[in-house]
């Protein structure tokens, strides 16, 4: 548990995400990160995760890489509706509840629907709904609170 920066797919993975599941060893870099992109036609997301991320029905080989997928989309989620919920002022547990349906529901429709993805490989609908949330969570509130405080405060 803690930080943790990977090598994947052409890109520098940086604070990994906090869960007990062990990850297999990563090949240490290429000492020539520039023949990656010459090699598949100088698109970097083509071959990348991300690049797989926005495509629906990807093969996901490597579990961990649909789940840092999945762990940073709730993210990115979290930072944009802290945004909205600051500048919009809503204030106490409404907000709390609309954040956590939206997020849980934009990532399982994303999942289910957009990967259509075996959730049983992954332990189930609930391990891949809780993939990341209470970081995301946190996030949330932090951005929220900032975002809110700046606009509204007296």
């Amino acid at each position: 548990r803690g930080l943790r920066v990977a090598w994947r797919g052409g890109l520098w993975w940086g604070l990994g995400k906090m869960s007990g599941a062990r990850r297999k060893e990563e090949p240490p870099p290429s000492s020539h990160p520039q023949q990656h992109l010459v090699a598949n036609g100088g698109g970097a997301l083509r071959g990348s995760v991300w690049g797989k991320a926005l495509r629906s029905d990807s093969a996901w080989e490597d579990k961990d890489e649909f789940l840092d997928v999945i762990y940073w989309f709730r993210q990115i989620i979290a930072v944009i509706l802290g945004v909205i919920w600051g500048i919009v002022p809503l204030k106490g547990f409404v907000g709390i509840a609309i954040f956590c349906l939206i997020n849980a529901g934009i990532l399982y429709l994303y999942f289910s629907s957009f990967q259509q993805i075996d959730e049983e490989e992954y332990g189930g609908t609930w391990e891949l709904t809780k993939e990341g949330f209470m970081t995301s969570f946190a996030l949330f509130l932090v951005v929220w609170i900032i975002f809110y405080t700046a606009i509204h405060y007296d």
